[in-house]
């Protein structure tokens, strides 16, 4: 897999490339600003780039910089990493795309096996969330807690690991569970929050659960 990496901060930036190196990735090259990264992928193609959220040239120029890369190159993969689990940052990136995309804490994926299933998730196509910010969306107190409510324990981990992008067979294989056994909890999720239970539509149930949330949490 190839990929770039822009990054500001030299000492993760390089730490990051040495991880990536040795978990086999091809490092194409690195920009220290969204300018740079640009340039970059204008050379150099990538399955995916990997941006620092909070990177010049703006306070939060990664988010503006994946918004052109994705303009121009739709099927690039995008991971955007910061230091702080902000719900805003997630509710950005998801105004960019729903596909190919992530958002993750620097700090979570900071050994091969997380940082290479970020990567494989997303250049397959999925939509990747941070676990924290998939766990805050769940269970941050707000109006949404009547239907909540009616929801069991189970349905509750399964909507967690659908907000963190997960398919049905990774939660499946996440809570010991047949895929069939998910489906049939995910139904019900969407039957009780009031959701269309499109089970085929994959991103499109992630969005809608994600959506829903938002409105009735976040911007509360």
């Amino acid at each position: 897999m190839r990929v770039a990496v822009a990054e500001d901060s030299v000492l993760f930036r390089e730490g990051l490339i040495m991880l990536l190196r040795a978990a086999g990735y091809q490092v194409v090259g690195w920009a220290s600003n969204g300018h740079d990264a640009i340039a970059l992928l204008e050379r150099e193609p990538v399955d995916v780039v990997i941006l620092d959220i909070r990177m010049s040239p703006e306070p939060d120029g990664g988010l503006s910089t994946a918004a052109t890369v994705r303009r121009r190159y739709p099927d690039m993969g995008l991971l955007l990493l910061s230091n702080y689990a902000e719900s805003h940052y997630l509710m950005r990136m998801l105004d960019i795309g729903t596909e190919r995309i992530g958002y993750r804490l620097k700090d979570k994926i900071v050994d091969v096996q997380a940082l290479s299933d970020t990567l494989r998730r997303v250049a397959e196509g999925e939509v990747v969330i941070e676990p924290e910010i998939a766990q805050r969306l769940v269970t941050q107190p707000g109006s949404a807690g009547d239907a909540l409510a009616r929801l069991s324990e189970r349905e509750v981990d399964v909507l967690r690991l659908m907000a963190e992008g997960r398919s049905n067979a990774g939660i499946a294989s996440e809570l010991y569970l047949s895929t069939k056994a998910v489906e049939k909890h995910a139904a019900a999720i969407f039957t009780k929050l009031g959701l269309p239970a499109d089970t085929e539509a994959y991103h499109r149930r992630v969005l809608a659960v994600i959506a829903y949330l938002r409105s009735q949490r976040i911007e509360g």
